[in-house]
């Protein structure tokens, strides 16, 4: 259950989908819910050189920060980054 914030927080971001496929690719036959190292690995860094999965782009990081920024100021409290990462 923690693979897609593993994989992001190595600047991968996969849709739903793809994540879906790599955990595929890794799981055992019987789905555990456990990934061994052994089988992440190899797909991890083969996903990392190939550059399989592009970042999100520029334009909707900004648009997702336009939204969040209600009094339209530019800018948003560090209080509200952490609630809207935590809590929303």
């Amino acid at each position: 259950r923690e693979v897609g914030s593993i994989v992001r927080s190595l600047g991968c971001f996969p849709t739903e989908a793809e994540l879906q496929e790599l955990l595929a690719k890794v799981e055992e036959e019987e789905p555990t819910g456990y990934i061994h190292l052994e089988k992440f690995l190899p797909v991890m860094t083969k996903v990392l050189l190939d550059g399989s999965y592009q970042p999100v782009p520029e334009d909707v990081l900004l648009h997702a920060f336009e939204a969040l920024d209600k009094n339209k100021c530019g800018c948003i409290t560090k209080e509200e980054l952490v609630k809207y990462l935590t809590e929303e």
